[in-house]
C-alpha cells in the first residue's frame, strides 16, 4: 500500500442538517443532561418529553432543561405516540429492561453505553428490536465524530497494512460519592471507561481470542482499575487499562505493517491525530481542537435522525454487530479478572 499525500476528508454532514425528530429522554441523570445540551447547541432536534420513575423527578427536570412534558413513568413516555425516537439514558443494569420496555412499545431506540453488562443482555435486546423491525443503536458517541470517519476510510483503504498491535487506556478521578463506586449500579471503570478502549480494540481486531489480566478490588465492593493483554486469532496483541483512581492519557496507538496510527489527545473525543508510516519518515496530521462531551453527542443524535426519516433500522457508524463484538470482548475482560457485576433491576 503506498502512502497517502493528503488525509481523507470527513464525510459527516453538518449535525444541522439532519431531519428534525421529536425525542423522548428515559432518565433524568448526567448523561441525560449533556446529551440535551449538545444536541440543542448543535442541531435542530427537538427534546419534547421526558420521562421518569417518579411524577416530582420529571417535573423538576422539565423544568430545569425546558423540556415541554414530563411523564410521571417510563411506561407513559414509550406510550407517547407523538414521538419519533426514545433515549435510554439510565444507569448500565437498567438498559436491559429499560430498552426492552420502549421496543416492546414499538419504539426507536438509542440506548446510552454500554447496551447492558453482558454479551447475552446484548443479545437478547438486539434480537427483540431486529423482530420488531424499529431503530435501535448504542449511543457510543465516539464512533459518530468527524475524525472517526476519516480513520475508518483509511482502514478501508487498508493503509496500516496489517494491524500488528494495538494500544489503549483510559482513566478518570472520581470522588466516593459517585455512581461508578456503587455495586449495585454496576460500578467500576470496566463499563464506564473501558467500554472506549474495549470496543477500539473489538473494531480493529475483532474478537479476541484470548485475553489475560488482573483487575485490582476497591474497598467499596467495585473493581477500581484492571489491565489486560488481548491477543487476536491472527495474533495480534492489544492492551487495555482503565482507573477510576487518576487522570491518564487516554491514548491509543494503532500499529500496522504500512503505517502507525497515533492520537495526540483522548483518542475517544475530537481531537488530533497523526498518520506514521512505518519508516517514520512520513506523516500526516489531522489537527483539530480538541474537545469534550458536550461537542460529539450531536453526532450520534443527527445520524439516529438521518436514520429513522430514511427508514434504516441501524447505522453503519456503530451497527448492532460492532456492539455484539465489543460485549463479547467485555465478557472476556470480565472472565480473565474475575470482575462480576450485581443482576439487572
Amino acid at each position: 500500500m503506498t502512502f497517502p499525500t493528503v488525509l481523507p476528508v470527513s464525510r459527516v454532514p453538518d449535525p444541522r442538517t439532519a431531519p428534525r425528530l421529536r425525542w423522548g429522554i428515559l432518565g433524568t441523570g448526567w448523561i441525560a443532561e449533556r446529551f440535551i445540551e449538545s444536541v440543542r447547541a448543535h442541531t435542530n432536534q427537538e427534546i419534547a418529553a421526558v420521562g421518569s420513575r417518579a411524577a416530582p423527578t420529571a417535573k423538576a427536570f422539565a423544568s430545569a432543561w425546558d423540556v415541554p412534558t414530563a411523564h410521571a413513568s417510563y411506561e407513559a413516555l414509550v406510550a407517547d405516540r407523538s414521538l419519533d425516537v426514545v433515549y435510554v439514558a439510565t444507569p448500565h443494569n437498567m438498559h436491559l429492561d429499560h430498552a426492552t420496555l420502549a421496543l416492546e412499545a414499538g419504539c426507536n431506540v438509542l440506548v446510552e453505553k454500554p447496551i447492558g453488562l453482558s454479551l447475552e443482555e446484548a443479545e437478547r435486546l438486539v434480537g427483540l428490536a431486529r423482530q420488531k423491525r424499529v431503530f435501535f443503536a448504542e449511543a457510543l458517541w465516539t464512533y459518530f465524530l468527524p475524525k472517526f470517519d476519516i480513520i475508518q476510510q483509511l482502514l478501508d483503504a487498508d493503509v496500516l497494512g496489517e494491524i500488528k498491535s494495538v494500544h489503549t487506556e483510559y482513566g478518570e478521578h472520581f470522588t466516593r460519592d459517585h455512581r461508578i463506586f456503587d455495586p449495585a449500579l454496576a460500578g467500576g471503570p470496566l463499563l464506564d471507561l473501558g467500554t472506549y478502549p474495549a470496543s477500539f480494540i473489538a473494531k480493529l481486531m475483532g474478537v479476541p481470542e484470548r485475553v489475560v489480566g488482573m483487575a485490582q478490588d476497591d474497598p467499596s465492593g467495585v473493581h477500581g482499575q484492571l489491565a489486560v493483554v488481548l491477543a487476536s486469532r491472527a495474533g495480534a496483541l492489544a492492551t487495555m487499562a482503565t482507573t477510576l483512581y487518576g487522570l491518564t492519557p487516554t491514548n491509543a496507538a494503532v500499529v500496522g505493517t504500512e503505517a502507525t496510527l497515533r492520537f495526540g489527545t483522548e483518542f475517544n473525543l475530537p481531537g488530533p491525530f497523526e498518520l506514521i508510516s512505518a519508516d517514520g519518515r512520513r506523516r500526516l496530521l489531522h489537527d483539530e481542537p480538541p474537545g469534550r462531551h458536550i461537542d460529539g453527542l450531536c453526532y450520534e443524535a443527527a445520524e439516529v435522525a438521518r436514520c429513522i426519516d430514511g427508514g434504516r433500522i441501524e447505522t453503519g457508524y456503530r451497527s448492532l454487530n460492532a456492539t455484539l463484538a465489543t460485549m463479547a470482548t467485555m465478557d472476556m475482560i470480565r472472565d480473565a479478572t474475575g470482575i462480576q457485576f450485581s443482576s439487572h433491576t
